[in-house]
């Protein structure tokens, strides 16, 4: 049955990725439900690593399936590898078990705790009486830990709604499997924790978060909210390190180090998205009072590589740093630079620079066409 439009959009504010977010500040879910989401390259990149390794699991379990290889927009070496090595860790794991029940990329349904709740599990395993929830992660910014996390958390509450009634389970087993940066982290718990957790904290957070309603509060969490660049309360907690007037460090106790050393990441993330949304904004045509739009700083390329290397060695110059060519600065240090401009002015460029914000006071021009360049 198809989910109706409500239900549809509730799963999308409540969904299980963005759970750490929403359980630790509730109303930060309808905040970011009316903001538009941004679809990046590393999604892409990740969608499709997800399919190939789909492949190679059920091609693993004998089931049929498709190679989805020539369709995939990212797909090389790496994807290649990972891939495999994410199906090499499921059969090692299926040989240690005694007739396992295996689900691959499986809808999961845990709106017995958060309203419309569901998800897609890369792959659950019931043996005798244990559930394992592992999730493929294809990113490599950031480790991810399996540790009480709340979206594996949430798919295992899914998959018991599956396999409760039919096994006798006693424990979850999740596990992250991260390959581009060997993070295999697992976390296992007993039954009556996990249900325990999703009664008592899952379970009335959601509601709230559904209704838009709760405190907010800034944390690391803050980092994948739509909402973070002019969030309020986030602002309140990062400007808190103002109360120390950039007083020399020396003349600091060494509790207010601490203190400082324990947010200074995150006051350093909060400063970038605020200047980055205020850049944003100008580029639609807003004006801050006191700033400008300009050209940001560039460095010099070559029009035609190939073309180069023949100059240069018309001219009896190696322009290899083997096995590449000489970057423009380095090839202009080997010709000399009146050389270099006879040579080589011809085939190179220097790209006008990624707009940037800055203060009236600047001396480079306004970019008035900053919004269609910046699309470029």
């Amino acid at each position: 049955m198809e989910l109706n439009d409500h239900a549809s959009r509730l799963h999308a504010v409540l969904s299980a990725s963005s759970s750490a977010r929403w359980l630790a500040c509730p109303p930060s879910a309808q905040l970011c439900a009316v903001l538009p989401d941004t679809v990046t390259d590393y999604a892409l990149e990740g969608t499709c690593a997800h399919e190939l390794a789909e492949y190679k699991v059920q091609k693993l379990l004998g089931n049929p399936a498709s190679n989805p290889t020539e369709n995939l927009d990212f797909y090389d070496a790496e994807m290649e590898d990972c891939t495999d090595s994410y199906a090499q860790y499921i059969a090692e794991l299926l040989a240690t078990l005694q007739e396992p029940m295996v689900l691959v990329e499986q809808r999961l349904d845990f709106s017995r705790y958060v309203p419309s709740g569901f998800g897609t599990g890369d792959c659950v395993i019931v043996a005798d009486d244990v559930l394992t929830v592992i999730d493929f992660k294809y990113g490599k910014g950031v480790a991810v830990s399996a540790d009480h996390n709340s979206q594996m958390m949430l798919y295992a509450l899914g998959a018991l709604e599956l396999f409760d009634a039919l096994y006798d389970i006693a424990e979850v087993r999740m596990v992250i499997f991260q390959p581009r940066i060997q993070n295999l982290s697992e976390c296992t718990l007993p039954l009556s924790e996990l249900l325990h957790w999703a009664e008592t904290e899952l379970k009335p957070k959601a509601a709230l978060a559904a209704r838009g309603e709760g405190a907010f509060s800034a944390g690391e969490h803050c980092r994948f909210c739509k909402g973070k660049a002019t969030c309020r309360k986030r602002a309140e907690y990062n400007l808190q390190l103002a109360k120390y007037d950039f007083a020399m460090p020396d003349k600091l106790t060494d509790t207010e180090i601490e203190t400082i050393l324990a947010t200074a990441d995150q006051l350093t993330a909060w400063v970038a998205d605020v200047k980055e949304y205020a850049l944003r904004q100008a580029l639609s045509g807003k004006q801050w009072h006191g700033y400008k739009v300009v050209a940001g700083k560039s460095n010099r390329k070559y029009t035609n590589p190939a073309a180069v290397a023949a100059a240069v060695q018309a001219y009896g110059k190696n322009p290899y740093k083997e096995p590449e060519l000489l970057g423009v600065t380095a090839m202009e240090q080997l010709l000399g630079r009146t050389q270099f401009e006879a040579l080589l002015g011809s085939l190179t460029e220097k790209p006008q620079g990624k707009p940037t914000l800055v203060p009236y006071s600047d001396k480079r021009p306004a970019w008035s066409n900053a919004q269609e360049d910046f699309n470029e």
